[in-house]
C-alpha cells in the first residue's frame, strides 16, 4: 500500500509531456513485439514496480534482516503479504492483499513457483471481480477464462504469452487494481505481479473479457510472431552491409562505421578462430554512438549475445545464436550521427570476424531517443555463501533511461551433484527507481527473476527468457540464464539501481559470475562501469578432477565411477577425459541392438536405496534403460526409454530410480541399450547408490 501512494506522490511532479495516446489491451500486445518502441523514452511515462512474496523483512539495505529468505514456502516470521484482510480460520485459510495500486496502470508480467488457494482481482472498483478462481491458474494461465469468449484457441497463448512459469497476459486499468488471495498462508505461496504504474492523466481503456474478441488479430499476429522468431520480419527498406577483419592477437580494428540519423536494426556476427570458446570471450565488441567518450557497448563478443560461454543456440525477441555460430541482436540501436564498430582482440590467437548490420531509417528526436547500452562486468573467484550474502550489481545508473534485459553467466564449481546443494541462486533481484528507498521491484529468487523455478537444471528456451547453458549435473559448471523486458520495461528518470543476491546452498569458493544490464540511455547517463581487463576475460575452464560430494541433497550416497564397476568390459568401448566429467573421466560405450552392460553394485547392509546414473546428454547420444536383476527400477522401460540425445550441446544429467529395499551384498546393475538407429553412444559417467 505505501509504495502505491510513494509512487503516486513523485508522479504528481511530473512536467506534463506531449499528448500520449490511450493504452489499451491490444497496444500492449502490440509492444511486445515491437524493438523500436523501446528506443524512446516511454509516453506515456510509467513506473514499473512488482508486488511479490519477498521476505518482508528486507526494507533497509545493511539491516539484519536484509538478506531474510522466508518468502513463500509458508510459516513466514512477517507475512508477506501487503495486508491480512481476514485472519485465518480453524482450517487456516485467510485472505490476504498481493495488491491495492491506484490510479492507471497495466498488468504485465505474473509468476509462480507453486501457490494454493484462490485469486479475486477487481478493476476499477467493479461490483463484480474481473477473475475469480484458482489462483495457480491466475499466475500461469490467466487468459484461460477468457479465451472461449474471445474465440481464440487457448493453445495460441502457450510459448508465446505464457513463458515457463511466467505469463506476459497484459491487464490495463484505469483506477484501480486490487488482488486478493484466499489460501493457507502455512503452505507455499509464492508470487510475482509486475505493474506499469502510468503518470496521472493517463488515458487507459480498462480489461474487458470481450477485449480477447476486439483485439483477436493483434493477439493472433503477436503470437505468430513470437512463436516463429527464426523468421522475424526486419522493417528497414535499406541493404545489409557486410564486414569482416581477420584481427591479430593484441590488435584493435574498426569494422565498420555509420553516418546519422539511423539505426541498427539487426547486428548479426560470426567468430572463427582456432580456439572459439576462448576468442568469444576474450574478443571485445565496442560499439560508439555520437563520439561517446567510451562506448556505449562493451562486452566479450559472445557475452553480448546472452548465451556464453561457447555457441549455445537459443532463439529469443531481441538475440539468436545459430549452430553455426551466426549470433544476432535485435535490439535496435539509433544514433543521430555517428556509429563506429570495433572489436579488441585480447587473445594470443588470431581471430576473424564477420557478420552483417541491417541499418534503418530513423528519425533522431533529442527529446526522447535513446541510445542502447550494455557494458559487461565480472567477477572472479567469489565464494558464494548463504551465511556471507552479496548484493551483485548488473547496472548503478544516474540520469535517464529504460531497463530492458539482463543475462548471468557463470562458473559454479559446486560438487554435490544435486540441485539441492549446488544451487547458486537463492538470492533475490533488487531493483530501486528513482526516488526509491526500498526497491520497487523485489524478487524471490534468482531462477523466479528468470521465470523458472525450483533450482531446475533444464534447458529453456523462451521469447522472454531461457537458460541456454547449464552443464550439470544439476546446476554445476558453466549456468547462463537471460532474461528479456519488452513488456515489462523499467524505464527511470533519474536513477536506477539493480542488483541481484549471490546466496547459495552451501559455501562455495571459485565462483565466477559475469553479467550484462542492457538499457537505453539518454545523453549524459552516468553508471558505475569500470573497464574491462585482460584478467577479466582470461578463458575460464571448469575445475580439473573433480569429485562429488555426499552432502545435502547427495546425503548418504555412495559414488562409484562407471568404469571401475563394469562386470565386464564391452569391447566397442572408450574413456575419454575432460573436466565436466567426475574424476575426468567418461566411459563411453557403442553399443550394438539390444545389447547390455552390467555393473556391480556392493551394498553394505539391507534398507532402502535410490539409484542414481550420472549420463552424458549429447548430439550422439542413444537412449537406455535400466533394472537391477532383471526388475524394473524406474529407469525407463523398453517401451519408454530414457533419451539422451540431445542436439548442440554436452550436458551431465542425473536420472534416479524410485526407492526400493536392497539386500546386503552385490547386485548387478544392467543397462539395456535402446537406441533406435545403429552407431548411438552411451556415456556413463558415474553411478551412486543413496541410502534413504
Amino acid at each position: 500500500m505505501k509504495r502505491a501512494i510513494c509512487f503516486v506522490t513523485c508522479m504528481l511532479s511530473i512536467t506534463a509531456a506531449a499528448p500520449a495516446k490511450t493504452v489499451t489491451t491490444g497496444s500492449l500486445v502490440e509492444e511486445m513485439v515491437d524493438m523500436v518502441n523501446l528506443t524512446g523514452f516511454p509516453n506515456p511515462y510509467y513506473k514499473t514496480v512488482q508486488y511479490s512474496s519477498y521476505d518482508h523483512r528486507s526494507r533497509v539495505p545493511g539491516t539484519a534482516d536484509w538478506f531474510a529468505n522466508s518468502d513463500g514456502f509458508g510459516g513466514e516470521p512477517v507475512g508477506n503479504f501487503e495486508k491480512i484482510l481476514t485472519p485465518p480460520n480453524e482450517e487456516g485459510i485467510g485472505e490476504y492483499l498481493i495488491c491495492d495500486q491506484t490510479g492507471p496502470g497495466a498488468i504485465v508480467r505474473v509468476w509462480t513457483a507453486a501457490i494454493n488457494g484462490t485469486i479475486r482481482m477487481i478493476l476499477d472498483d467493479s461490483a463484480e471481480p474481473v477473475y475469480d478462481g484458482p489462483a495457480a491458474e491466475f499466475f500461469m494461465h490467466p487468459y484461460l477464462r477468457f479465451c472461449s469468449a474471445g474465440g481464440l484457441d487457448e493453445s495460441l497463448f502457450d510459448g508465446t504469452f505464457q513463458q515457463r512459469n511466467a505469463c506476459y497476459f497484459p491487464i490495463p486499468f484505469q483506477e484501480r487494481c486490487r488482488i486478493i488471495w484466499k489460501g493457507n498462508i502455512q503452505k507455499i505461496h509464492f508470487y510475482q505481479v509486475q505493474i506499469r504504474c502510468y503518470q496521472p492523466g493517463t488515458k487507459v481503456e480498462t480489461f474487458e473479457p470481450e477485449d480477447l474478441k476486439r483485439y483477436r488479430k493483434t493477439f493472433e499476429s503477436a503470437a505468430h510472431v513470437l512463436a516463429n522468431l527464426e523468421g522475424w520480419a526486419c522493417q528497414s527498406q535499406l541493404e545489409p552491409v557486410a564486414l569482416h577483419k581477420q584481427i591479430a592477437a593484441r590488435q584493435t580494428v574498426e569494422l565498420l562505421a555509420l553516418d546519422g540519423p539511423l539505426a541498427i536494426e539487426q547486428l548479426t556476427l560470426n567468430i572463427t578462430a582456432a580456439d572459439t570458446d576462448a576468442a568469444l570471450r576474450q574478443t571485445i565488441l565496442r560499439v560508439r554512438f555520437d563520439d561517446h567518450t567510451w562506448g556505449q557497448i562493451q562486452s566479450p563478443l559472445g557475452d553480448f549475445f546472452g548465451a556464453a560461454p561457447g555457441i549455445n543456440p537459443y532463439e529469443s525477441v531481441p538475440f539468436s545464436v545459430k549452430a553455426n555460430g551466426d549470433m544476432t541482436c535485435r535490439f535496435v540501436m539509433p544514433f543521430a550521427k555517428s556509429c563506429t564498430i570495433g572489436a579488441e582482440n585480447r587473445g594470443d590467437q588470431s581471430v576473424a570476424v564477420s557478420g552483417s548490420v541491417l541499418p534503418m531509417a530513423y528519425e533522431w528526436n533529442p527529446e526522447s531517443s535513446l541510445h542502447f547500452q550494455a557494458r559487461w562486468r565480472v567477477d572472479h573467484d567469489l565464494v558464494a555463501d548463504g551465511r556471507n550474502v552479496q548484493d551483485m550489481p548488473y547496472l548503478v545508473a544516474q540520469g535517464q533511461g529504460v531497463y530492458v534485459g539482463s543475462t548471468t553467466m557463470l562458473l559454479n564449481p559446486n560438487p554435490v551433484p544435486t540441485p539441492y546443494g549446488n544451487w547458486w541462486g537463492e538470492g533475490d533481484e533488487k531493483i530501486f527507481v528513482d526516488d526509491d528507498t526500498t526497491p520497487s521491484t523485489f524478487g524471490t529468487g534468482s531462477e523466479d527473476y528468470y521465470n523458472y523455478a525450483w533450482s531446475s537444471p533444464e534447458i529453456f528456451i523462451f521469447p522472454y527468457c531461457g537458460q541456454p547453458r547449464n552443464d550439470g549435473p544439476a546446476n554445476r559448471g558453466f549456468v547462463t540464464n537471460n532474461r528479456w523486458h519488452i513488456l515489462d520495461a523499467l524505464p527511470f528518470r533519474n536513477h536506477l539501481a539493480f542488483y541481484m543476491e549471490l546466496y547459495s546452498h552451501e559455501r562455495t569458493p571459485g565462483v565466477s559470475y559475469a553479467r550484462i544490464g542492457y538499457h537505453y540511455a539518454r545523453a549524459g547517463l552516468r553508471d558505475d562501469h569500470v573497464p574491462i581487463t585482460g584478467e577479466d576475460v582470461r578463458h575460464l575452464q571448469l575445475p580439473p578432477n573433480w569429485q562429488p560430494a555426499a552432502r545435502m541433497g547427495a546425503a548418504g550416497g555412495t559414488f562409484y565411477q562407471a568404469e571401475s564397476i563394469l562386470k565386464s568390459s564391452p569391447r566397442e568401448s572408450e574413456t575419454i577425459q575432460g573436466n565436466l566429467w567426475a574424476g575426468g573421466k567418461l566411459f563411453v560405450w557403442q553399443p550394438k541392438d539390444r545389447e547390455v552392460l552390467e555393473l556391480r553394485l556392493d551394498v553394505p547392509e539391507t534398507r532402502n536405496y535410490v539409484i542414481h546414473i550420472v549420463a552424458a546428454l549429447t548430439p550422439k547420444a542413444g537412449r537406455f534403460y535400466a533394472t537391477v536383476g532383471g526388475k524394473s527400477i524406474g529407469l525407463g522401460d523398453e517401451n519408454s526409454p530414457i533419451n539422451l540425445n540431445v542436439p548442440y550441446r554436452t550436458l551431465l544429467r542425473n536420472f534416479s530410480s524410485r526407492k526400493m529395499e536392497l539386500k546386503q551384498g552385490g547386485h548387478i546393475l544392467t543397462i539395456h541399450n535402446a537406441s533406435p538407429a545403429a552407431g548411438a553412444e552411451l556415456g556413463l559417467d558415474f553411478i551412486w547408490v543413496q541410502k534413504k
